[in-house]
């Protein structure tokens, strides 16, 4: 409805400006929003007051020379000019009533757009290290990411969705190291474990499958392990140095061959507990990508290469840096240290670079909100290379802060104490969890209530959402009962009936949802959809409690039941984009 009137108002306005009614100027893009108050009509727009400086006219006198020329519309009953210069459209009964047929038409196709058609986008998101279990934390980047990527398919887009799995790099190694010497402890070494080794339980589990899969067969004595380290703290020493010459001791010690062994068994170990815990939370991949397959492939050195090539690196104390300072970040960066090996900014150049040349017409980045400094850096390496930055989309995600009662839960990995998303999911349920991470924008502080979250009452907004549903579920349960039935034909025909305020409201409220759609989608705003999904079960809740669905005069009855079975299907399409169900019954 809006696209229609925009391009009634834009033909109006060529025309007046082709009979010299109006002067010749550019037109601005033209902004329809609906009125808050249904008293002011359905939609309004301002285009007037947005020419009037342009056209040296008063706003008014534009709005009447608009308003004068517009064309006779089967679906607009009335124009008004109100304030300054506002037109407000006030849309006819029968084209407020034919959303419902719509709807029913369309079933779970509507609120379906080809805005995105014949565009390719790749979404990136969680990608935590494999280092430990997904916590709570996770998990709002997991719902936002699922989300945004729903969102874009819904509205046409070839949607690409990634986990970029850091299977390289120092953290991985700490972990190595951290399993194999409690696979020491658990063949009988007595050693002290280092203060930032990984503690978890999880770190038990894996050494334990260790142990059983291989036996004594890669037990050093501590003795050698811990001899000339530099002292963990707190007696003086340096615990970065002590574990790094842990890690350096396991590998020398094991060996390259039994080495990986080790490595795999935690990288495996966690990465599958990572893949299940997301399949459970709803958040499926089409593709998870492993950052050593750059490596092993030669595609970091080839980025290396590029930025040689493009005499964007250089070096001093025998490392390499990228001159990021020429792109507006706030210092150079490391590429490839002093000892030869790469950083962790190096191969991200390099997946980066890799994204780019899969072809995807837009690259989305999910990333913490932690992150925000190396958004100018990455950028700035791609358009180093020759690449076009606008490609790529960096959406950051504050971390959901969970709340047992006033009790904050921590979320260090390291430590071992956290709360895991998989025990949140069992404790709250996928539903509750994936609703409540999308509440807010995800640029914004959250605080999860844990209590809330479980709780079956109006104040739990997914509760809310989902009795919606269930009760016209019910409804049509009691009609059933009654040996009665809903005709959709009849219904249809006995739209009119519904004058009532409730019904109105209703109306109105459904005919926005593929512009919730389509906003949602085009500016990564997951939480407008639950909003109003929010706003659509309080219009509902406030009709059933106002008046009966089944009644004695049966075409009302028809009406009636025709509009609610069009509120459970915008229910049921709205929360499948979030990746909610929707219940028969509560």
């Amino acid at each position: 409805m809006k696209d229609q009137l925009r391009q009634i108002i834009e033909t109006v306005l060529t025309d007046l400006i082709a009979q010299n009614s109006l002067p010749e100027m550019a037109l601005p893009k033209i902004q329809i929003d609906r009125t808050k108050d249904k008293l002011h009509g359905d939609f309004a727009c301002n285009i007037a007051m947005m020419l009037a400086r342009s056209a040296k006219m008063n706003p008014r006198q534009i709005a009447t020379l608009l308003v004068e020329a517009l064309p006779e519309t089967d679906f607009i009953t009335r124009v008004d000019i109100a304030g300054p210069g506002f037109i407000n459209f006030t849309l006819s009964a029968d084209t407020a009533q034919q959303i419902v047929k719509t709807i029913l038409a369309e079933g779970d196709q509507f609120g379906r757009s080809d805005l995105g058609s014949g565009q390719s986008v790749q979404v990136e998101f969680v990608s935590a290290n494999p280092t430990g279990p997904l916590h709570v934390g996770h998990g709002r980047g997991a719902a936002f990411g699922s989300a945004v990527s729903s969102l874009l398919k819904t509205v046409g887009f070839d949607v690409h969705r990634e986990y970029y799995v850091n299977d390289a790099g120092r953290q991985m190694d700490i972990l190595a190291t951290s399993v194999w010497l409690r696979y020491l402890q658990a063949c009988g070494e007595e050693l002290v474990f280092p203060s930032n080794g990984y503690k978890g339980d999880y770190v038990l589990t894996i050494a334990d499958g260790l142990k059983q899969e291989y036996g004594l067969s890669l037990v050093k004595p501590a003795t050698v392990v811990f001899d000339d380290l530099v002292a963990d703290e707190p007696d003086g020493g340096d615990k970065e140095q002590h574990i790094d010459g842990l890690i350096l001791k396991a590998q020398t010690l094991l060996g390259d061959q039994a080495y990986r062994s080790v490595f795999d068994a935690g990288l495996n170990g966690i990465l599958s507990d990572i893949r299940r815990d997301l399949a459970d939370f709803g958040t499926n991949y089409d593709e998870w990508f492993s950052e050593r397959s750059l490596m092993e492939t030669g595609v970091v050195d080839k980025a290396i290469d590029a930025l040689k090539e493009a005499e964007m690196l250089y070096q001093k104390e025998g490392a390499w840096w990228f001159k990021s300072t020429e792109f507006g970040d706030e210092k150079d960066r490391v590429v490839v240290r002093d000892n030869g090996q790469t950083t962790y900014f190096a191969s991200d150049i390099a997946y980066h670079l890799n994204k780019y040349q899969r072809g995807f017409d837009t690259v989305i980045d999910i990333w913490g909100s932690d992150h925000h400094g190396y958004i100018p850096r990455v950028k700035a390496s791609l358009a180093a290379m020759g690449e076009n930055v606008e490609r790529l989309k960096v959406l950051l995600v504050q971390f959901a802060v969970l709340y047992r009662g006033s009790e904050k839960m921590s979320m260090s990995t390291r430590s071992g104490q956290f709360v895991t998303l998989r025990e949140l999911r069992e404790e709250v349920g996928k539903d509750a969890a994936r609703f409540f991470y999308v509440l807010r924008g995800a640029d914004q502080h959250m605080d999860f209530d844990l209590e809330l979250a479980k709780s079956q009452s109006n104040d739990n907004p997914v509760y809310y959402v989902q009795y919606a549903h269930a009760r016209v579920c019910s409804v049509f349960r009691q009609l059933s009962e009654r040996s009665l039935a809903w005709d959709k034909t009849e219904g249809e025909n006995q739209l009119p009936r519904l004058t009532e305020d409730h019904e109105q409201a209703l109306l109105s409220m459904l005919s926005r949802y593929p512009e919730v759609i389509n906003s949602s989608a085009m500016n990564y705003t997951p939480h407008l959809l639950a909003h109003y999904l929010m706003d659509l079960a309080r219009d509902f809740h406030t009709y059933y409690n106002a008046h009966q669905f089944i009644v004695d005069d049966v075409p009302l009855s028809q009406a009636r039941l025709t509009l609610i079975t069009a509120v459970k299907q915008v229910i049921t399409n709205g929360l499948s984009v979030l990746g909610v169900s929707s219940p028969e019954t509560m």
